[in-house]
């Protein structure tokens, strides 16, 4: 088996995408496209497809954190995560962008970064019609005018009250 892992043999692959694998147990934890998520919180009912991913999830109501940065303390809930962290104290940025070389410790903040050199901008407010590459830079520029609104309100509320006395 150790010898099939290693080797660009892939003979297993999913009916459903074409997706190959070195190993049978890996084909059988892809279930990407199937829907099943046999494993549920008792918590809060969120399901999952691998029993580990629902193990992983009850830290996030237990709030357990066994895993801490040797550096500067900040605790984690998955080690892998930790792992990730530690690059924010080497500077290491190993992925960087074909586009303008600009440097990411982690690849999904490079996949992320892609976004803002192409025209395609899905997230659109709402109430002005301003649109973004990313969901949550709409979410920022809500909460940007909720604030400015909220102030221009309390204001308003404010110099009533002025007038009133």
């Amino acid at each position: 088996m150790y010898i099939i892992a290693h080797s660009k043999e892939k003979p297993y692959s999913c009916e459903i995408c074409g997706k190959a694998f070195s190993l049978k147990n890996s084909l059988n934890r892809h279930l990407t496209h199937i829907k099943v998520k046999p494993y549920s919180c008792e918590i809060c009912g969120k399901a999952f497809s691998l029993e580990k991913s629902l193990n992983l999830h009850y830290l996030t109501h237990t709030k357990e954190k066994p895993h801490s940065c040797a550096v500067c303390g900040k605790a984690f809930s998955v080690k892998t995560y930790l792992n990730l962290h530690y690059l924010t104290h080497t500077n290491e940025k190993p992925h960087s962008c074909e586009v303008c070389g600009k440097a990411f410790s982690q690849k999904n903040n490079l996949n992320l970064h892609y976004l803002s050199h192409t025209k395609d901008k899905p997230h659109s407010c709402e109430v002005c019609g301003k649109t973004y590459s990313r969901k949550n830079l709409l979410n920022l520029h809500y909460l940007i005018v909720l604030k400015r609104n909220f102030t221009l309100v309390r204001n308003m509320v404010k110099h009533i009250r002025e007038r009133v006395s």
